[in-house]
């Protein structure tokens, strides 16, 4: 995930897997239980598509019953309404999750950024699976104006309101808009798939999260400050962008296609499938009638909605190929491609290394990684695309001082291994956090040890992470490496030292106790058995376990459950 202080498709070519098609599963959840209501402008139904989920408040206090026994005879309750808005929808009191009743497949995104009045329009079209009845469909919606919607189901048929869809907007920390449906979702739609399509527009904001802006100089030399777009979406801020299942457990395909100004460079997870430049008329598009450029790209493989990603702006780039034929780019601001090398360089080795450290090739055709001058964070692993805070990943001989240049190399390492790690492999809900960040921390260490051995990387581990991580855990305030998560609010909360840092300790600290082998092995079996899905901190032992014939559940619980470190 991204370095905090620090589907369906075609194969993707010789030597790498084809990616699997989307495939259905059960979860358990539900949604919002108080939200308001607003009816949006009609769409025609050639072109607009409606959504559905839980609803409104109830008179009567909602009776709560637990359903479900979790690990330990810890009970997960939920809260059912019957009232006749919410149908019978259910919120999860464990975690907020959303309703299952339909779950996404594929989502094709259209967006028309305006880089200089700083909004955007678009349309999504989902292809959601019915699991089961349903009078109303629930998604995150946050900071958005949506503004038409319609349903259809599988043969076609309009199931939401002729008049147009009454779209209900959850309560500010719920983030979820909901879509009533004027003919509900029966027992003879379940297993089938169902479409949504729904028009939006909003901000690209100033918070560095979301589909946001970012300022840069023209690189004319002409002092006019110019504006760029990207996204940040971990943990939980694709619903910010777009009308979304922002759970990164409910994975799908993305198809992506972004109308920009035809000067300017386009880039998201997939290469380009086509190009097409008109002239287009309309402010929210392009102020004084610029000549256009729309940019579609292939469909992503299947993954969370977290990892999507596209960058509009002014870039140029170098770019090398790995041995397997991996393409890898570095997109720097104007003028300054060659300070992009060094990462470049580290990123072809990188990518080499992990696919043979998990005995799996790099599954997408391209690699590029993008310095932006203002990102939150230190980086961000999205799928095929990795952003960066431009400092940590511009590099220019004789200036960069040389910690800063060890920095980068770490930082890309990092960012890479979660390709894997994170991308391939995500975690079921944000409780595993560490999962992600402790092995990519650990990993990234090692592959820094492997492609430049003279760094000595081992002695700045002790001093970066484990004293790190030894610091946190001291303080009263410090939690458990694996730590539960309810809400989206708490996820910012856990990206700190003890993810990050005491994780990758306890990772380096497993894999002397196993055997460095061994625990390879193990780590190959976790990867082969849950790739395109999601796992838990039990999948991780239960595949180092059957690596080594030991217990590495029994052994690592109070590592990864208790807070603080044993005194011997």
């Amino acid at each position: 995930a991204a370095l905090r202080g620090g589907g369906a498709g075609a194969g993707v070519g010789a030597g790498r897997r084809a990616f699997p098609a989307s495939t259905t599963r059960t979860r358990r959840g539900g949604g919002a239980t108080s939200l308001t209501s607003h009816s949006p402008t009609r769409a025609s139904a050639a072109d607009s598509a409606g959504a559905s989920s839980p609803a409104a408040s109830t008179a009567q206090k909602p009776k709560r019953t637990p359903l479900i026994n979790l690990e330990g005879g810890r009970q997960m309750s939920f809260v059912r309404c019957e009232c006749n808005k919410c149908q019978g929808l259910v919120m999860c009191g464990d975690k907020q999750l959303l309703p299952t009743a339909v779950v996404p497949q594929h989502y094709d995104l259209r967006l028309s950024p305006d880089l200089e009045a700083f909004t955007y329009s678009g349309q999504v079209t989902v292809s959601l699976y019915v699991h089961e009845p349903t009078a109303a469909i629930t998604f995150h919606a946050k900071d958005l104006n949506i503004t038409a919607g319609i349903l259809t189901d599988a043969a076609g048929v309009e199931r939401t309101n002729p008049g147009g869809p009454d779209v209900l907007y959850g309560e500010d920390k719920q983030e979820t808009a909901t879509v009533a449906l004027a003919r509900p979702l029966t027992a003879a739609d379940v297993g089938t798939v169902v479409t949504l399509k729904l028009k939006f527009s909003g901000e690209l904001n100033d918070k560095l999260c979301g589909f946001y802006r970012s300022a840069y100089p023209a690189p004319d030399g002409s002092g006019e400050t110019r504006h760029l777009a990207v996204t940040q979406f971990e943990p939980t801020d694709a619903r910010r962008c777009f009308p979304c299942w922002d759970e990164p457990a409910l994975k799908a395909t993305f198809g992506v296609t972004l109308t920009v100004p035809a000067d300017r460079v386009a880039l998201s997870n997939m290469p380009e499938k086509s190009v097409v430049k008109a002239k287009v008329d309309g402010r929210c598009i392009n102020p004084g009638g610029k000549l256009m450029k729309t940019v579609t790209f292939e469909p992503t493989p299947i993954m969370s909605t977290y990892l999507l990603a596209f960058v509009v702006g002014e870039f140029d780039c170098i770019e090398a190929a790995t041995p397997e034929g991996v393409t890898v780019r570095c997109w720097t601001p104007v003028g300054k491609q060659e300070q992009g090398r060094f990462a470049l360089d580290t990123a072809v080795g990188s990518l080499s290394f992990f696919g043979d450290y998990f005995d799996s090739p790099y599954p997408l055709p391209k690699m590029d990684m993008v310095a932006v001058p203002d990102f939150s964070a230190g980086a961000m692993e999205n799928w095929g695309l990795v952003v960066y805070r431009a400092s940590l990943m511009l590099y220019e001989e004789g200036k960069t001082p040389v910690n800063a240049k060890q920095r980068i190399g770490y930082v890309v390492g990092h960012e890479l291994a979660h390709q894997w790690f994170g991308n391939l492999v995500t975690m079921e809900w944000w409780s595993q956090l560490w999962l992600n960040e402790g092995f990519a921390t650990w990993v990234g260490w090692r592959a820094m040890d492997h492609l430049y051995p003279e760094w000595k990387v081992w002695s700045q581990f002790l001093t970066n992470e484990q004293s790190m991580g030894l610091g946190l855990d001291s303080l009263r305030s410090s939690h458990p490496v694996e730590v539960p998560i309810e809400s989206a609010g708490q996820v910012n909360e856990i990206f700190d030292a003890i993810s990050y840092s005491k994780g990758s300790c306890v990772i380096r600290m497993l894999e002397a106790h196993l055997g460095e082998e061994t625990f390879r092995r193990g780590m190959r079996l976790y990867v082969a058995r849950h790739a395109y899905g999601n796992a838990g901190t039990t999948d991780l032992w239960a595949a180092l376990g059957e690596a080594s014939g030991e217990d590495v559940a029994g052994l690592m619980s109070c590592w990864t459950n208790q807070t603080g470190d044993p005194i011997l």
